[in-house]
């Protein structure tokens, strides 16, 4: 070893001092922000997939308040609190529904867990034998799901199992100020007619007002070749 230092210091190689080596990773990399959000997204877009019907598989928010509320769950979910939307038939209420969770698993958020299904879907669930899961463990998951969407609310008959399981749900997210999206064909209010306090009961209702972003869409039938 000696021998070869002084080979090395008579040359002038002997006390080469290291240059900067940059080692910070591109965004390409593991180890850069970008590249860890890229991967979150692609899990939570996967999961948005696997969740969405095929009919609404190309499905993306327009309305500006769908698309505002979907920030306010992206930045800070404990804040969004409901959408609700609204409107008759066919004004694509589900398509933006599904819009709004899209852009949310678009964003790349650190946890992205939803459950999507229409209302008649998510009594039978809760039913007797209407899973294997159960139905008080079926509760619990509509309770604690990070994100969850219920399409088409109201559309059931009004009864004393209909009322109490929704508002079990609805009461748990409120109280925990968990995302969630409802889709319906009736108003929360309107005095000329039925609306969900009629349909669900009062204290629904209540929980609904409080912290719901009510977007009402309107327009003819797209189903039948309408604009929205």
């Amino acid at each position: 070893m000696q021998r070869l230092q002084r080979a090395l210091d008579a040359r002038g190689l002997g006390h080469i001092t290291a240059g900067p080596v940059d080692n910070t990773p591109t965004p390409d990399e593991p180890g850069h922000p970008e590249y860890h959000r890229r991967q979150r997204t692609q899990i939570a877009v996967n999961r948005w997939e696997n969740a969405t019907p095929y009919r609404y598989q190309q499905a993306v928010a327009t309305h500006p308040q769908v698309i505002g509320w979907a920030d306010r769950a992206t930045c800070d979910p404990r804040t969004a609190g409901i959408l609700f939307l609204t409107g008759t038939f066919g004004t694509g209420k589900t398509h933006e529904a599904y819009g709004a969770l899209r852009r949310i698993a678009e964003a790349g958020p650190d946890r992205f867990e939803l459950l999507a299904l229409t209302a008649p879907d998510m009594y039978a669930l809760m039913r007797p034998n209407g899973s294997d899961r159960g139905p008080e463990a079926e509760v619990k998951r509509l309770m604690r799901i990070p994100l969850l969407l219920i399409d088409d609310l109201g559309t059931e008959k009004i009864s004393e199992f209909t009322e109490e399981a929704t508002y079990r749900i609805l009461n748990e997210r409120y109280n925990e100020c968990r995302p969630l999206i409802i889709t319906s064909n009736l108003p929360v209010a309107n005095p000329n007619g039925t609306d969900l306090h009629d349909q669900l009961g009062a204290r629904i209702t209540s929980r609904l007002a409080q912290t719901t972003t009510v977007v009402t869409l309107e327009g003819r039938d797209r189903r039948l070749g309408g604009a929205a």
